[in-house]
């Protein structure tokens, strides 16, 4: 799982509310368990016509936003089935952190099991980044994990709360087999023992 510590980008504008799985990623593109090739789906249904063509008011094919990688969101992001996909197309179009007011709990654990950071601050300093992210090109902010600070495009600084073990994690870029293979001597040496046992 990539590391993840600092990040500077263009932050895109959902305000959206209740945004769930099946909107992020609909049920038809569920078949694959690549992780990779998901983002050209991303929120399908709003990018893209019946017939395949751009939705120009989308807010991720607009030009200044194509290149987004923190995404402003709505009340209850991710609310709906546990779909893991949903955090791999996010991760695969280039989305590496979303701030928001509230999330549903499983999408919130597999935001950060991927490398995602999902950042919880109360409806005004929402309100706040909304309103600079809708600058387009200039709406760069800034995310420092390690200090846990918010850096928007006028130089304010907003603080946000995050579990310690899972900022370490992210820091660290330890998922579930990355935190696993973190005790692999401990491993090898019990398996090793129970081998020399006389039973086996």
């Amino acid at each position: 799982m990539q590391k993840f510590n600092q990040l500077t980008g263009i932050a895109a504008p959902l305000d959206i509310l209740n945004v769930d799985t099946d909107m992020i990623i609909p049920k038809q593109f569920l078949k694959t368990i690549q992780r990779s090739g998901l983002g050209k789906n991303l929120f399908d249904e709003m990018r893209y016509t019946p017939e395949g063509d751009e939705v120009p008011d989308f807010v991720l094919n607009q030009s200044a936003y194509r290149g987004a990688e923190i995404l402003v969101a709505g009340d209850n992001f991710g609310c709906g089935s546990s779909r893991e996909h949903a955090p791999w197309a996010l991760l695969d179009f280039g989305i590496r952190c979303i701030i928001s007011t509230s999330y549903a709990d499983i999408f919130y654990n597999n935001c950060f099991k991927n490398g995602i950071l999902p950042i919880v601050l109360p409806q005004a300093d929402v309100d706040k980044l909304m309103d600079d992210a809708k600058r387009g090109a200039n709406a760069t902010v800034t995310i420092d994990l390690e200090s846990q600070t918010i850096q928007g495009p006028d130089g304010g600084t907003i603080s946000f709360e995050v579990d310690a073990f899972r900022k370490k994690c992210l820091l660290e870029g330890l998922d579930d087999i990355g935190l696993t293979m973190k005790k692999g001597a401990a491993i090898d040496a019990y398996e090793n023992d129970l081998a020399a046992q006389p039973w086996r």
